[in-house]
């Protein structure tokens, strides 16, 4: 006869679903992964940048005048205030395809927070924005790019936490027109409005040599103050900040929510 054993059987619980951070980081990993993976990717993130930082240095930056301070310490701070906006079209593009091929619905039918699948990828690609400002730093200090200012590096060190702040801002905004857009032609075509942003600000030329009906739009829209509060650290000044930050945090408030609802209705 088969004795019975009395000691209590063991039963395996199921996992239960991950954390909202451990999602969180999951979604960044993969798509750092893929980031990491792909040399065409962060080798370009740096290597455009270079050229246009090249290009506006040593093709336009002698016909533009800007005042008592040499043109580069000009150019430097605004271009690298607005990097975002020109690497934003990866962004919306790679959030596309993610939909359209089908792995951003596998992420829906997971049990995971669709606030997560978001925030994810918003920090995978603020990572990301954050080497291509690195780089692009290096390469405007090589062409001439100086620090002024009795703030020194600490006021230097604060203009790039501003400028990693408006990557954070930023690729949120992308990643809302990446799940907006229907394919990625889409979404690298919706993305060209950051370039009007860009181009009708303080980022290349002062504002008062705009015509007089293009000032208002250009001095008021939330790229002008946030690329004069980079500068105004740079010369030991934060008479800019306080709007440039209030710039950042209401675009921040209604986008990241913004996309996590648009996860969320797949």
């Amino acid at each position: 006869m088969t004795p019975v054993s009395l000691a209590p059987s063991i039963v395996a619980r199921p996992a239960g679903p991950p954390s909202f951070l451990t999602a969180t980081f999951e979604v960044a990993r993969r798509v750092l992964r893929k980031f990491v993976r792909t040399p065409g990717l962060w080798a370009m993130a740096v290597v455009q940048s270079a050229l246009f930082l090249f290009s506006f240095r040593y093709v336009f930056g002698g016909a533009i005048h800007t005042g008592a301070s040499a043109y580069v310490d000009f150019l430097v701070p605004g271009y690298v205030a607005t990097l975002v906006l020109f690497a934003g079209g990866g962004t919306a593009v790679a959030v596309a395809e993610d939909r359209a091929q089908g792995f951003t619905d596998r992420l829906l039918s997971l049990p995971i927070s669709r606030h997560a699948i978001a925030t994810g990828r918003i920090l995978a690609d603020f990572v990301t924005t954050t080497w291509a400002i690195a780089g692009t730093v290096a390469f405007g200090f090589l062409i001439g790019f100086r620090l002024h200012g009795a703030g020194g590096a600490v006021h230097g060190l604060a203009g790039l936490a501003l400028c990693l702040l408006y990557g954070l801002v930023f690729t949120a905004v992308f990643a809302v027109i990446g799940l907006v857009a229907r394919n990625a032609q889409a979404a690298q075509g919706m993305s060209m409005i950051a370039f009007v942003l860009a181009f009708f600000s303080s980022t290349y030329v002062p504002v008062a040599s705009m015509p007089g009906w293009l000032q208002p739009f250009a001095k008021y829209q939330p790229i002008t103050p946030m690329v004069d509060a980079v500068r105004s650290l740079l010369v030991s000044s934060t008479s800019d900040l306080v709007l440039a930050l209030v710039w950042s945090g209401a675009i921040l408030l209604v986008f990241t929510p913004l996309a996590a609802l648009l996860y969320r209705r797949g």
